[in-house]
């Protein structure tokens, strides 16, 4: 499929202006986020693939059928990861969190199975495996704070606008509990992600190995140091 084929889906601002005023009312219902994400991404999967398939790398993945879910679900091989590696430190982090690749398809907001391209569907799939990958490189943390600095910091990496208007609602909410140094943590979330080697095609596969370190340095990967010191602070005064 070419891309003049590839289906551009429209943004559907009052359908995630509706699911909005139910998540305001109504925090509990998390369903919404993903309504909202759904309704403002538009064609941003489809641009970061086009963008994907540039990458000789985003080509050697397509060719070759790779599906990152595989690797991150093998924790044996994981586990046999030399101590300091970037593969012991996600082992180390999904373990914490009792997280599994599985658990990252229950909680998609991507239908892959509504994506008719196999190509634009296996890229949606390893865009959405690569999430607590992001995680473990950025050092933002699982708590909503650091949930949503990264959404941030991907929304720079992807300009999903979905995520970018979550990013931006969670902002708010969050600058009421952890006050205004939650808007200088995201947007230190954003700068680095703009500043950031772009993660959606990089060989996962392989870096896996190499030192967390390294790795970070090779992707020009920035210490989260606001978040931490904001997420520090809070913790002290709970």
């Amino acid at each position: 499929m070419t891309n003049a084929q590839l289906q551009r889906p429209r943004m559907q601002p009052i359908v995630a202006a509706r699911a909005l005023r139910a998540l305001i009312k109504d925090p509990d219902q998390t369903e919404q986020v993903f309504v909202i994400i759904r309704a403002m991404s538009g064609d941003s999967l489809e641009r970061s693939y086009r963008r994907f398939l540039t990458t000789a790398e985003g080509k050697s993945i397509l060719q070759e059928k790779r599906h990152l879910r595989d690797m991150l679900g093998d924790r044996a091989s994981l586990a046999a990861l030399p101590s300091g590696s970037f593969g012991r430190a996600y082992l180390t982090f999904v373990e914490a969190g009792d997280l599994t690749a599985d658990g990252l398809v229950e909680a998609s907001d991507v239908n892959e199975e509504l994506i008719e391209n196999p190509e634009l569907r296996l890229y949606a799939e390893r865009l959405r495996d690569q999430h607590d990958l992001w995680h473990t490189l950025t050092g933002y943390g699982r708590d909503p704070f650091g949930e949503a600095c990264l959404l941030a910091f991907t929304y720079a990496q992807t300009h999903n606008r979905g995520l970018g208007t979550i990013a931006f609602i969670g902002m708010l909410k969050l600058a009421k509990e952890l006050g205004i140094g939650v808007f200088k943590a995201m947007w230190q979330g954003l700068q680095d992600g703009r500043r950031a080697a772009w993660l959606p095609a990089q060989p996962w596969e392989t870096l896996l190995e190499k030192p967390l370190d390294q790795v970070r340095q090779q992707l020009y990967i920035e210490s989260p140091d606001t978040y931490r010191e904001i997420l520090q602070l809070h913790l002290a005064n709970a």
